[in-house]
């Protein structure tokens, strides 16, 4: 059993930065990907970025590409999102997920974290 818990959401002014935090818990971080999705409000989530166990691999929604940068910290568990040049079509709940146990499929979700992007 894998456990997820994002933080560092919150209110910020468009060209702002925020950095996210998702803390795991449970079977061994590094074996597994991870991934940033978001979804706004009337919308469907979508994919902002991943990354590798090793963090050798990291793909990216195009449209965050440039801004967004996902990493993570074996040693502590931690995956990161650090958000630069926010804009308020970035405003959305973001989530972490996980690939655990050699699936193609994102099976453990976190419970998100608000980010609003002011104008």
């Amino acid at each position: 059993q894998v456990q997820l818990v994002e933080s560092g959401g919150g209110l910020v002014q468009a060209g702002g930065s925020l950095r996210l935090s998702c803390a795991a818990s449970g079977r061994t971080f590094s074996s597994y990907a991870m991934g940033w999705f978001r979804q706004a409000p009337g919308k469907e989530r979508e994919f902002v970025a991943a990354i590798s166990g090793s963090g050798s691999s990291t793909p990216y929604a195009d449209s965050v590409k440039g801004r967004f940068t996902i990493s993570r910290d074996n040693a502590k568990n931690t995956l990161y999102l650090q958000m630069n040049s926010l804009k308020p079509e970035d405003t959305a709940v973001y989530y972490c997920a996980a690939k655990v146990g050699g699936t193609s499929r994102y099976n453990y979700w976190g419970q998100g974290t608000q980010v609003t992007v002011s104008s």
